[in-house]
């Protein structure tokens, strides 16, 4: 797993109900062309907690980035905004529905560390891949783990929910 850089002062731990509203702040401040309603996070957590985590930072306790992932249907994201009511009975993948950091946290080995963290999650669960939506110019960073773009006719309708440039990402396991 990836090492924290020393300027990452801070931990990943697993999301709690009271950092819903930090959580909804970042997300506000990444992703401003993606808005999420805070009832999207809180379904998330509630379905699968052990898929949300944050980073908090040791000085300050400030919640520096969280990621939200759960399992679900191969090739099939949820859409942008949309709750899911209930995780599929036969997930065929372990899917990242949000990773974001706040501007001062990137560059540290933060994301990187989660990553690694997902994809053991994903393997203990048996599941075959990891997916996610790229946003943000994101998809280099996706493609330095070990996923790629995987759009199909299908996806492009919902891919338009976030933007042109959205890739929906895979990496097999």
């Amino acid at each position: 797993m990836p090492e924290l850089l020393d300027d990452a002062k801070g931990h990943w731990r697993p999301m709690r109900e009271s950092d819903l509203r930090a959580v909804q702040a970042v997300a506000e401040v990444v992703h401003p062309a993606y808005p999420e309603d805070a009832a999207i996070f809180a379904e998330r957590l509630r379905l699968y907690g052990g898929g949300c985590l944050v980073f908090e930072d040791s000085a300050s306790r400030e919640i520096a980035a969280y990621v939200v992932s759960h399992p679900w249907r191969a090739n099939d994201p949820p859409a942008l905004n949309e709750p899911l009511g209930a995780l599929p009975r036969e997930a065929g993948t372990y899917y990242i529905h949000d990773l974001a950091l706040l501007p001062w946290a990137r560059g540290l080995g933060i994301a990187s560390a989660t990553v690694d963290r997902l994809v053991a999650v994903a393997r203990t669960a048996g599941l075959p891949t990891v997916s996610l939506i790229a946003v943000n110019g994101s998809t280099g960073f996706w493609r330095r783990h070990g996923f790629e773009e995987a759009a199909s006719a299908g996806l492009r309708q919902k891919l338009r929910s976030y933007d042109a440039a959205a890739q929906f990402m895979v990496r097999t396991l």
